[in-house]
């Protein structure tokens, strides 16, 4: 290899001494007297030890080396790594170039000659070792323990339950008591609130979607339950099924049924969603923009609620303002507010700041007084305004009370199968909204399961989370719902964090859940005549709250970081969903974000390398320009990631714009900056391309075949595989560069033989 730096050479003795101490830790201490064998004995320096390398001693020279998967000592690859490579890496490019090799220096991410095969045989020897380790470990294991650990990973229940102990039952009961004094009243509020269905649908999510989800999921203190977004898109699919001459009978048998409809057709999405493997696709939207939809939703409801806070629900029915857009029902509230009804409005108020007064208290006093999160304070308020309602007589008063809870005809938890030809109709209703329904809540599900992972308790272990099995668990348990009418129900952050903080240590307590929940519908729904509707308003109220509170530290935060698009992005997705409709934001959103990634995806990144003075290393000229020098007559080009069909459509003009001005930042309306002689040669540093498609390699072709007529040398160094170089010679480039001798493995080689092919051809 040619000669490197001296400053490169000390990093390199230190990090082998520091390698070396390291090492001598772990090392086994033979008995004195033996001596080192032959082919894998290593002696310590300085102590007179000898020990055989064991695996340890392995895993910190492979830590101490540092060398990434292709090879190279230090390297830039880009957007992906290459295949490791082992030292016949440049074999493909002919025997020509074995001396090549030796001539190289490595670079700081650009240029490099080194090899990796001054580890060959070891190496193998090393993976062979390992994989005959792993081989034995694997066949340790008889059949029946794989068949076991198979079935405990696709069922967890399997998992957990087999570790579970009577310790953990007592925290498991206290959490899923405090969770249930808190949410199924909240789950009376989305049904009959937001969702336009009979009470009973809310409380079924909650016996129901838990007890699945502790057999299936693989998050173990993750709640199910329904949400306030997934049900105010429910109540729109009921509001659009709903025909003016149905009766109020109808009403209610066609709305549970409609319901059922919408959370079997969600589950069937997300359950097929998990099958074909798509659980990549919770990294796919924005932060952005799922807080814009989210704080658009939290303002839909905080608005929809309002109307019947303040007793105007008959009046917006009469005037068709509760199917308007949220603007237009902002708009019905200021022109009527002469017709507020007191009692309703100051139930309304008291109710809700109680549970603001009790929310902003908890949050200041848990961290000092952990037992303050026990206190129930919302059921407390369910049934204090239940007492008062009847001994006060406020239905006499124009109070509306929840009175009679409707069941199905058929009874409690009658199965109804939604997919039958005779619901089409409905189904092709529901089909968009149960999609977004089905987007937020994996969503939703899928940040409060990462937020829990990093939950630390010392109840169920070894339970790995899945996004694909999530998704399996999520669509099992609303497609079974389905079929009972349930509520879509998902995993949610504040519900499952209120779980572990009370002392859930398993899924237990989800199973705890379901069956409190099933005593409260046998045992309580008659006592739930007398609860005001108004009372419940101010839950989804306070809930609407929780939605739109996070909003103003993004909008903060992305306005010091100047993030234009994203603030952008937030503002049209609320502005569309609350003038016009959530249907018309998701699609904007979504719209815009696909924009923004393709238009990311398909920007190129070359690069033009400059020396660094003194060295044989070559760098980013635009990053620091002060830093290196630019080579008079060669163009260095580094293209850092694989060539595409998505990327190459404006290599061209990049490659142009380098071309005339040495930068890729300069307007094209400027005349011509870099000098036209500076060009002669062009060297394409391709270390990054660790793949190529058929339409990346026509354009780079072509780009060759443009500089071949020119008479413009082309060099290609750092080739990352055989695969790559196939299509290189298939395609025709090899040939049309000049031949195999203008692939070599480093840019200072590419500089070399450019010079003596000048040399050459001045003679």
């Amino acid at each position: 290899m040619s000669e490197s730096s001296p400053l490169i050479g000390q990093e390199a003795d230190d990090a082998r001494n520091l390698r070396d101490r390291l090492a001598d830790i772990f090392r086994p201490r033979p008995v004195s007297g033996t001596e080192p064998d032959e082919g894998g004995a290593q002696n310590a320096p300085g102590l007179g030890i000898t020990s055989e390398p064991d695996v340890r001693t392995r895993l910190l020279e492979s830590y101490d080396r540092s060398n990434p998967a292709c090879g190279e000592r230090r390297c830039s690859h880009g957007t992906f790594s290459p295949h490791v490579e082992t030292a016949e890496r440049y074999a493909y490019l002919g025997s020509s170039h074995s001396g090549i090799a030796g001539n190289g220096t490595n670079d700081a991410g650009a240029a490099s000659g080194a090899f990796p095969g001054d580890e060959g045989n070891s190496q193998s020897r090393q993976d062979s070792e390992y994989t005959s380790q792993m081989k034995s470990s694997y066949s340790a294991l008889s059949m029946n323990d794989s068949k076991k650990l198979y079935i405990s990973y696709y069922i967890p229940f399997f998992n957990w339950i087999s570790q579970y102990q009577w310790s953990f039952v007592r925290g498991d009961l206290i959490a899923a008591l405090t969770i249930s004094s808190v949410y199924i009243p909240m789950a009376l509020s989305l049904a009959s609130n937001l969702a336009h269905a009979p009470p009973v649908n809310g409380l079924y999510a909650f016996v129901i979607h838990p007890f699945i989800y502790a057999i299936l999921g693989s998050c173990p203190l993750l709640v199910l339950g329904p949400e306030a977004a997934g049900s105010l898109l429910t109540g729109a699919i009921v509001k659009a099924s709903i025909l003016p001459t149905d009766s109020p009978e109808d009403i209610t048998v066609k709305s549970a049924m409609v319901v059922g409809i919408a959370t079997a057709m969600t589950g069937a999405m997300i359950l097929l969603a998990g099958l074909t493997r798509l659980g990549f696709l919770d990294n796919m939207l924005s932060r952005p923009f799922l807080r814009g939809f989210i704080t658009a939703i939290g303002f839909v409801i905080f608005v929809d609620q309002l109307v019947s806070e303040l007793g105007l629900s008959e009046r917006a029915a009469e005037t068709g303002a509760s199917h308007g857009t949220t603007v237009e029902k902002l708009t019905f509230i200021f022109r009527n507010t002469g017709y507020i009804h007191f009692l309703t409005a100051m139930v309304s108020l008291v109710s809700f700041s109680t549970i603001m007064l009790f929310r902003t208290l908890k949050k200041y006093l848990i961290p000092r007084y952990p037992q303050v999160v026990y206190f129930p304070d919302r059921c407390l308020v369910v049934i204090l305004s239940a007492i008062l309602a009847a001994n006060l007589n406020w239905e006499d008063k124009g109070l509306e009370l929840m009175g009679h809870t409707e069941i199905s005809v058929n009874g409690l938890f009658a199965f109804q199968w939604p997919f039958q030809m005779k619901y089409m109709e409905h189904i092709r209703t529901a089909m968009s909204k149960a999609f977004i329904i089905t987007l937020l809540g994996f969503f939703e599900s899928s940040v409060a399961a990462k937020g829990l992972a990093e939950v630390k308790t010392d109840g169920i272990k070894g339970m790995n989370i899945s996004a694909n099995r999530e998704m399996v668990a999520l669509g099992v348990a609303n497609l079974v719902g389905g079929c009972f009418q349930t509520l879509p129900a998902f995993g949610g952050y504040g519900r499952s964090k209120l779980n572990a903080q009370t002392g859930a240590r398993s899924p237990m307590s989800s199973i705890f859940i379901s069956i409190i929940t099933l005593i409260g519908i046998l045992v309580l729904l008659p006592y739930l005549y007398y609860l005001p509707k108004a009372v419940l308003g101010s839950m989804i109220s306070v809930v609407a709250f929780s939605l739109v509170e996070e909003c103003p530290h993004d909008l903060i935060f992305f306005f010091h970081l100047r993030g234009w698009t994203e603030l952008m992005l937030m503002f049209l997705i609320f502005v569309s969903t609350i003038f016009y409709s959530l249907e018309l934001g998701m699609a904007i959103g979504i719209g815009v974000s696909v924009i923004i990634l393709i238009r990311h995806a398909t920007q190129p990144r070359i690069q033009i390398l400059g020396k660094i003075p003194g060295t044989s290393r070559f760098e980013n000229a635009e990053r620091r320009p002060e830093n290196v020098e630019i080579v008079e007559g060669a163009l260095i080009v580094k293209i850092p990631e694989p060539l595409t069909f998505a990327n190459t459509g404006d290599l061209k003009n990049r490659l142009r714009r380098l071309e005339l001005y040495g930068t890729s930042r300069a307007h094209p309306s400027l005349p011509r900056m870099r000098p036209a002689e500076y060009n002669k040669n062009i060297i394409f540093d391709v270390h990054g391309v660790t793949s190529i498609d058929g339409s990346g390699t026509q354009v780079m072709h072509e780009i060759v075949r443009a500089y071949a007529e020119e008479e413009t040398r082309v060099f290609f160094c750092r080739v990352a595989n055989e695969d790559v170089f196939r299509m290189f010679e298939r395609s025709g480039i090899v040939e049309e560069c000049g031949g195999m001798l203008h692939f070599v493995p480093s840019v200072d080689e590419a500089l070399r033989l450019a010079e003596s092919e000048e040399r050459w051809d001045g003679n």
